[in-house]
């Protein structure tokens, strides 16, 4: 542990209160903060620089972690929440997230995959567990953005919902609290969902300015999943690899700089406040003491005015930065053909 992360810690007292942040109630009651810490570190910070973020953040307020088995940073993780927790935090004020990797897809693994993550983060449950991608394409990590795994396959929905029907028994048996979908689109949502014993309590989708998603938002609020952003800064630390020349810079757009101007904060303090009153969940991640604390306290300060939200509104680009290159099924593919943008599943 960091000397600046031991005292960030001692200094809860002059934090926020966690009681004052904002919740989104999920579908079965159970309450969610809107905006948590993500803990993938990208390539270019350590399984122990996240873990004293998470315990620097937790220090100044925060309780909601958003982590996954192939961040490969889960058991240092769970050192800072036992830190956490014997410095005072009851287990009941954190809500921890997980996520099965897209190699534990099948029969018994998903259940398997979510024991181990829950021993890696030292925890006896799991406030939710999500399927991280609807594909069962893994690969390793560090690989180039046009490598393919072997077997790779397209979104089988019958696979999947063998699946989901572990993700639900995880919750019969009390591992997990909530289960939920990642990076799913409406027409595989639209499969999935006359299949579920247990609705998604959530979806994660990339969500940002520049990526506003209205479609798919507005599909899952009609049907009472909430809808979680990632990249919500527009990702400036994401590995060199997922950049293209054609991508935008959310934070140096002009109607946010000129919105942060107007109120006296860092643009990445307007695409927060825009995620949160837009009604989104939202996870960035960052391991510099003064970023983590300053989106928390995006939470509880003054608000954007309707019309700058409206403004914001009009900025969307349809810049997806996340393309998922690595999960096609067929070198002879663009990565769009992941997202289903004609309305049907590419098979």
């Amino acid at each position: 542990m960091t000397t600046e992360t031991t005292r960030a810690f001692a200094m809860a007292e002059e934090g926020i209160d966690p009681n004052i942040v904002p919740t989104k109630t999920l579908n079965n009651g159970e309450k969610m903060p809107v905006l948590g810490l993500g803990t993938f570190g990208s390539d270019s910070v350590s399984a122990m620089e996240v873990s004293d973020a998470v315990i620097g953040a937790a220090g100044f307020g925060q309780r909601l972690f958003d982590c996954a088995s192939v961040y490969g940073n889960e058991k240092e993780v769970g050192e800072a929440l036992r830190t956490i927790m014997d410095g005072g935090v009851p287990r009941e004020e954190l809500f921890i997230v997980s996520k099965v990797w897209n190699d534990m897809h099948g029969d018994g693994d998903v259940i398997k995959s979510c024991k181990q993550s829950i021993a890696d983060l030292g925890l006896d449950y799991l406030d939710l567990y999500l399927i991280h991608w609807p594909f069962p394409n893994a690969h390793p990590p560090g690989c180039t953005v046009d490598s393919l795994a072997p077997n790779a396959k397209p979104y089988i929905h019958e696979a999947y919902m063998k699946s989901w029907a572990q993700m639900e028994q995880l919750v019969g048996s009390g591992l997990v609290k909530s289960i939920g979908t990642s990076n799913m689109t409406i027409p595989k949502l639209d499969l999935m969902l006359p299949d579920c014993k247990i609705k998604p309590a959530v979806n994660e989708l990339e969500c940002h300015p520049h990526l506003q998603q209205p479609e798919l938002f507005d599909y899952l609020v009609a049907r009472d999943i909430q809808p979680i952003g990632f990249c919500p800064l527009g990702s400036p630390g994401r590995p060199e690899r997922d950049c293209t020349p054609d991508d935008t810079v959310d934070m140096e757009d002009p109607v946010i700089v000129k919105i942060a101007e107007s109120h006296g904060i860092h643009p990445a303090t307007v695409c927060l406040k825009w995620a949160v009153q837009r009604g989104l969940v939202t996870i960035p991640f960052s391991s510099k003491y003064r970023n983590y604390t300053t989106n928390l306290s995006s939470t509880v300060t003054t608000p954007l005015s309707d019309a700058e939200m409206a403004e914001i509104a009009t900025i969307d680009k349809g810049c997806r930065l996340v393309k998922g290159q690595v999960f096609r099924w067929r070198d002879d593919q663009s990565w769009e053909v992941l997202w289903d943008l004609d309305g049907t599943i590419s098979t």
